[in-house]
């Protein structure tokens, strides 16, 4: 009897860490020419399909890339993108039949809380995987090659145009010169941190927090692979401008404005906006602290953390939220 294969959660706006490996752990790119076709290649799935590349690592037989995907559409994207390179490698050597080793695998990836971690993982791994020479060679060969879009991180003279660079270095202090410098410190500290965050996706596929999977079992779970069974899975097709949720639920709360951005003030309501922001508008947390008044994203973090653990333990708390949540679609 074969084994079923796993769920593909997909929704608007998931993260997701991708790879491919070679078939019998054979070369995918034999020479400098293949990683220019494979990038050629990315490039137009990507605008094709319209997902955001974040990252990416190629080594000799395999790959790595960290996407998001607005459309809910990863599996489309990959099986465009892998036909494509797979066609052009055939050709190019005269070989038929599978270039990859089985289908791609693909963790879905919590963004506010693991997305820096993966994205300093796929930076590093030809790094870790290059044998011979010390640290410091390794990491200026690193620096100096094609293999991997960290160049355009460090360096905005080596940045490619169907990258996007932004979406990780906002939680660093953003895409400037600051949040360059610090992803550098991040990345380079991580040589000497063992292991993987991807380790925490074997047995779900899903790379998060506690709270992150729960959620993603409760939408995605047993039965609740169907649009039509799952409301909440309906809800991440729809989109909500930040600024119309925001003064609809001054509106319904009666809460003035100058108080829920009020620097360092701590309140259930500024909470409550905070959890509806993200969950409705499929924003960041970065972007949320902005509009309310330049808070740090982890600040956002903790204080969604905490509205969401009072939401389960305050009935009437979790009433009143899904009321306004209600309400609020009706913009």
């Amino acid at each position: 009897m074969t084994m079923a294969r796993p769920l593909r959660i997909q929704y608007p706006g998931a993260h997701y860490h991708v790879t491919c490996r070679g078939n019998d752990r054979k070369e995918i790119f034999r020479d400098e020419e293949d990683r220019k076709v494979y990038q050629e290649k990315l490039r137009c799935s990507l605008e094709i399909f319209n997902v955001s590349l974040l990252a990416y690592a190629c080594m000799s037989n395999h790959f790595h890339l960290l996407v998001v995907t607005p459309e809910g559409n990863l599996s489309e994207f990959m099986r465009h993108f892998n036909i494509s390179y797979t066609s052009v490698i055939n050709r190019k050597y005269r070989r038929s039949g599978h270039l990859y080793q089985g289908r791609y695998k693909a963790f879905l990836v919590d963004e506010d809380n693991y997305l820096l971690e993966v994205s300093r993982y796929i930076h590093l791994n030809p790094f870790r995987l290059k044998s011979g020479g010390s640290a410091d060679k390794r990491w200026k060969e690193l620096l100096g090659s094609d293999f991997t879009s960290l160049p355009g991180y460090l360096s905005e003279r080596k940045r490619k145009g169907y990258i996007n660079y932004g979406v990780v270095l906002q939680y660093l202090g953003g895409d400037n010169r600051d949040g360059m410098l610090a992803y550098r410190r991040f990345v380079e500290e991580g040589m000497g941190i063992a292991g993987s965050p991807l380790a925490l996706g074997k047995g779900n596929g899903i790379v998060g927090d506690s709270g992150f999977v729960a959620q993603v079992k409760r939408r995605f779970g047993k039965g609740g692979d169907s649009m039509r069974e799952q409301p909440s899975l309906r809800d991440l097709s729809r989109e909500l401008t930040p600024e119309a949720l925001i003064s609809r639920y001054l509106e319904l709360t009666g809460e003035p404005r100058g108080r829920i951005c009020k620097r360092g003030r701590q309140s259930l309501e500024r909470a409550m906006l905070m959890e509806l922001l993200y969950r409705l508008c499929r924003i960041t947390q970065p972007e949320i602290g902005k509009l309310l008044g330049g808070i740090d994203y982890s600040a956002v973090s903790q204080s969604r953390k905490r509205f969401q653990i009072k939401l389960e333990q305050e009935p009437e708390l979790r009433q009143r939220y899904e009321n306004i949540r209600d309400h609020l679609w009706e913009i």
